[in-house]
């Protein structure tokens, strides 16, 4: 922590628990809707995951292009963007196999689960975490133990969704991280064309190893992927970037909570995917209340060094 109150991301003691201004609110709910779609769209989809994480990242990485070439970078920022590139293609893998194995709102809910990996990230070098933020991961482990308790009891492949949607929150706890600091280096433009580059060739040869099919396929998975990457990638993943420089990721964090119920109303809407079972529901719940409470903490507590 420098003297002027700001944490190593540039970012102020005080913002991670401050309201967003009103423009950053905006996109804020903008993105929201955006990764609400990307559950039920993944659902959908046929295409094989390798291939839809390629080719949703190399589109959205061209339609940021034009715009970034306009700003110069930094060897730093570079860097930076491609390790939260790698980390976003890992994420991707595992939320995308969630999306098809498990019921989209309990793959969502427990993706949900990442201030709590957030938390230990920061403890694990060396950073405060305020006790309210213990209580809240504990309620959420409370959930992610119903979720998955109850989907075990349903069947093997989707407690094997859950487990690869935990897994996912770590994961996008780790970009999101990553990604904050390396925008106090890079304008936003500069910055998702090079993760989502990087994130689409990490995914590439994961497809052709595995012998997926990368581009022989029906007109409706290629609709589908366009709504992927209009949605999610462009109105979801870039607008969230894009308040990261003046927005404390905390505070990210805490409004992605609300692409659970979006997705889960969108899967329920239109018969998306494998349907969940009431009884997630108390499970899901728990895992909301337990992340809002690690990330609601008051100014006083809100030392961390994220």
């Amino acid at each position: 922590m420098n003297s002027s109150g700001k944490s190593s991301a540039g970012i102020g003691i005080d913002n991670h628990t401050q309201m967003p201004a009103r423009p950053d609110l905006i996109r804020l709910i903008i993105g929201v809707c955006g990764v609400g779609s990307s559950g039920p769209l993944i659902a959908m989809s046929a295409m094989p995951v390798p291939t839809l994480i390629f080719w949703r990242n190399f589109g959205g990485a061209l339609l940021t292009l034009p715009f970034a070439l306009r700003h110069k970078v930094t060897r730093t920022g570079v860097q930076l963007a491609a390790l939260a590139g790698v980390l976003l293609a890992l994420h991707f893998v595992g939320f995308f196999l969630s999306m098809r194995m498990t019921s989209v709102a309990a793959g969502t809910a427990l993706v949900a689960t990442q201030p709590i990996y957030a938390a230990f990230f920061v403890k694990l070098t060396g950073g405060h975490i305020p006790g309210k933020a213990w209580v809240g991961m504990f309620i959420s482990f409370l959930g992610v133990l119903l979720v998955t308790g109850v989907d075990l009891q349903l069947d093997k492949k989707s407690f094997l969704g859950d487990l690869a949607a935990l897994i996912a929150g770590a994961l996008a706890a780790a970009y999101m991280l990553v990604g904050s600091r390396a925008q106090q280096q890079m304008e936003t433009t500069s910055y998702t064309t090079i993760c989502y580059f990087v994130c689409s060739i990490t995914a590439l040869p994961m497809a052709l190893l595995l012998g997926y099919e990368v581009i022989h396929f029906s007109a409706r998975e290629w609709w589908i992927l366009l709504g992927l990457i209009l949605g999610a990638q462009l109105l979801g993943h870039t607008v969230f970037n894009s308040t990261l420089k003046r927005v404390s990721p905390a505070i990210v964090s805490m409004i992605v909570f609300f692409e659970v119920p979006v997705a889960a109303i969108l899967a329920f809407i239109f018969d998306i995917g494998k349907q969940p079972t009431l009884s997630i529901i108390p499970g899901v719940v728990l895992i909301l209340l337990g992340c809002g409470l690690v990330v609601l903490r008051n100014t006083k507590e809100s030392s961390v060094e994220l």
